[in-house]
């Protein structure tokens, strides 16, 4: 398996719902490093690293429309795994 950097910008409601921790949790569980961090025009931002199959997982569970809040969208880029994360934090 390859590894890769996933970073997907989530719009809707999804600040202040619980949606970052949710993020977190299921990153955690895929195996995966990175970050959800708060942007101030209300977005989202999620930066994955990891098994580039566990990237796509998260991806999917951010378009499943079961998250806390509600997605309007999800937008991503796919680049080369960094190494830039020791865990998975939320900002």
């Amino acid at each position: 398996m390859s590894d890769a950097r996933m970073t997907a910008w989530v719009r809707g409601r999804v600040q202040g719902v619980g949606f970052r921790w949710w993020v977190r949790a299921r990153a955690l569980e895929l195996g995966l490093t990175g970050a959800a961090t708060n942007l101030p025009d209300g977005r989202v931002e999620v930066v994955a690293e990891g098994e580039r199959e566990h990237c796509s997982r998260l991806l999917e569970l951010l378009r499943s429309g079961d998250t806390p809040g509600q997605v309007a969208s999800v937008t991503e880029r796919w680049d080369e795994f960094r190494g830039a994360f020791s865990g998975f934090v939320e900002r």
